[in-house]
């Protein structure tokens, strides 16, 4: 038994490197200003030294989110189906629910609460040039190329998260896992049902 937990969090591990080792670092990359937690000030808590697989799943989720909720935060002004703008209102109040369970997990751990993987282009992460391309568009256009970013971004946190419950050793970590990929199945679903506007972007 211990030797499958090694090997499994091994596995989270490796893959975690393996997201890093294909990013590209633009020159231009800038972090966007990240979403407002709901929750105004969490309770003071006694960190707990910082499992490294634990460590690496919090760090890498929590601006997976920020970024995806400063995607989906344009979508009131620029999606051209309301059923779309619906969608991302939703699911930007889902993904900073999780932001305000991830930060405190990270501050239980006695870690920052920074973008240690600013400025890298990473699988199922939006990146400022994905911003910046959607800022330029927008109806039909913006439709497709928000809910093409947003499917890239549920699916990879998905994986990663399944790879935590099953390879993570904090209990307060595996059940904001276990929570989020239940959500995922949820939301891919439901983007699922979205009108696919994949015919008329440009």
């Amino acid at each position: 038994m211990k030797a499958a937990r090694s090997t499994a969090a091994l596995s989270l591990l490796l893959l975690i490197a393996g997201l890093l080792a294909g990013c590209a670092v633009p020159a231009d990359a800038e972090r966007p200003a990240a979403a407002a937690p709901s929750v105004s000030a969490a309770p003071s808590i006694t960190a707990a030294p910082a499992d490294p697989t634990d460590a690496a799943w919090a760090q890498l989720m929590t601006p997976m989110n920020e970024q995806a909720v400063a995607l989906l935060s344009l979508a009131g002004q620029r999606a051209g189906d309301p059923r779309v703008r619906r969608w991302a209102a939703g699911l930007r109040t889902a993904q900073n629910g999780e932001l305000d369970r991830l930060r405190p997990l990270l501050a239980r751990m006695g870690l920052p609460d920074t973008n240690v993987h600013e400025g890298h282009e990473m699988p199922g992460m939006v990146t400022e040039r994905v911003l910046e391309q959607a800022r330029a568009v927008e109806g039909r256009a913006f439709d497709h190329l928000l809910t093409a970013r947003i499917r890239d971004h549920l699916r990879q946190s998905a994986q990663v998260s399944r790879s935590e419950t099953e390879s993570g050793t904090r209990s307060d970590a595996k059940r904001l896992a276990t929570a989020l990929v239940t959500a995922r199945k949820a939301e891919l679903a439901e983007l699922d049902l979205l009108p696919d506007p994949s015919g008329s972007a440009g």
